[in-house]
C-alpha cells in the first residue's frame, strides 16, 4: 500500500511541477528588491565583478569587494559610491582560504557594514553574497531563519572549472533544500566567452563573444528573479541537452569548432 501511496504522491508533485512552470512562462516574475542587501562581490575590480557591483549600486545595495587588484578594487568601490552605495574594497586572493579568512575578520572587526558574518564550516547556512568569476569561496555564517540568499556565480574559462561549478552548484541547491533552508536563493551563470579585456581581438567560429553589459544585464535579471540557472545567450541551455544526446567524439568536433582564437593577452594588470 506504501508504495502505491508514494507513486501518488509523485504523481502529484509531476503535475504540480509541470503546472508551475507552465505559470511562471505565462506570469511575468516578481523582481526582488535588494536595497540596504548585504553583498559581497569577489572579483571585484574587473570584468563581470565589476558591472556587477555597479548594477547593485543602482540599487542602494551595501557592498563589500573583494579583487586581488588594489587599483581595480578600489577604482569599482569609489564608483559604486558615486552611484549612492555603500561600498568598501578589500584585496583579496581567493585562491587561498587563509587570505579569506583573514579578510573577512578585518571587515568585522573594523565594523565597515553591519552584521558583516565570520566566516565558518561550509555546512552553516549562508548569509548574503555574491560570488563572481574566477572564484569557489563562500563566506558563510549561521543565520537566524531562512530568509537569506545566496546567489552563485560560476567561473568563466577554462571548461572544466564551468563544469565543475555547474555540479557545485547543483550539489549546494539540494543541500540546502535537505537542510529546509528553502529562502535560500542560488542563481548559476553559464555564459559563452566573455570580452573582459584580458585578450586582444577574441573571435569564434561558431558562437559570438559577448560583452560584459550583456552578460551582466542577464545575470541581474536572473538573480533579482531567483532564476535557478541563467544562460547566455539563451540558446546555451540546448547544449546541456547535447551533452547527453551526443557521442563524446562528436562533442570533441564541437569543441574545436567553437574554439576562441584571439591576437594577444593583455593581462590583468598589477595586483599593487
Amino acid at each position: 500500500m506504501k508504495p502505491l501511496v508514494e507513486l501518488l504522491l509523485f504523481s502529484a508533485t509531476l503535475i504540480y511541477s509541470y503546472l508551475e512552470a507552465l505559470a511562471r512562462l505565462l506570469v511575468p516574475a516578481k523582481r526582488k528588491a535588494v536595497s540596504g542587501e548585504l553583498v559581497l562581490i569577489t572579483g571585484a575590480g574587473h570584468g563581470v565583478g565589476r558591472a556587477t557591483a555597479l548594477e547593485f549600486a543602482k540599487r542602494r545595495s551595501s557592498l563589500v569587494l573583494w579583487d586581488v587588484n588594489k587599483h581595480g578594487v578600489e577604482d569599482t568601490a569609489a564608483e559604486c559610491e558615486r552611484l549612492g552605495a555603500s561600498a568598501r574594497a578589500f584585496v583579496v586572493d581567493c585562491s587561498k582560504r587563509e587570505e579569506i579568512y583573514s579578510a573577512a575578520e578585518k571587515v568585522g572587526q573594523k565594523g565597515h557594514l553591519p552584521g558583516l558574518p565570520r566566516p565558518c564550516s561550509l555546512r552553516a547556512p549562508p548569509c548574503f553574497s555574491l560570488l563572481c568569476p574566477q572564484s569557489h569561496a563562500a563566506l558563510l555564517r549561521p543565520q537566524p531563519s531562512n530568509a537569506a540568499r545566496s546567489p552563485f556565480v560560476p567561473p568563466k574559462e577554462p571548461v572544466s572549472s564551468k563544469f565543475a561549478a555547474v555540479g557545485f552548484h547543483k550539489a549546494l541547491t539540494e543541500e540546502l533544500s535537505t537542510l529546509g533552508k528553502d529562502g535560500i536563493k542560488t542563481t548559476c551563470l553559464c555564459p559563452v566567452f566573455i570580452n573582459t579585456g584580458f585578450v586582444k581581438n577574441p573571435r569564434t567560429r561558431l558562437v559570438k563573444v559577448l560583452e560584459v553589459e550583456e552578460v551582466v544585464a542577464a545575470l541581474m535579471e536572473g538573480i533579482l528573479t531567483n532564476q535557478k540557472m541563467v544562460f547566455v545567450p539563451s540558446n546555451q541551455r540546448f547544449g546541456l541537452l547535447l551533452e547527453r544526446l551526443l557521442p563524446e567524439r562528436a562533442l570533441a568536433f564541437l569543441n574545436k569548432l567553437t574554439d576562441v582564437k584571439f591576437d594577444a593577452v593583455v593581462g590583468q594588470g598589477s595586483t599593487q
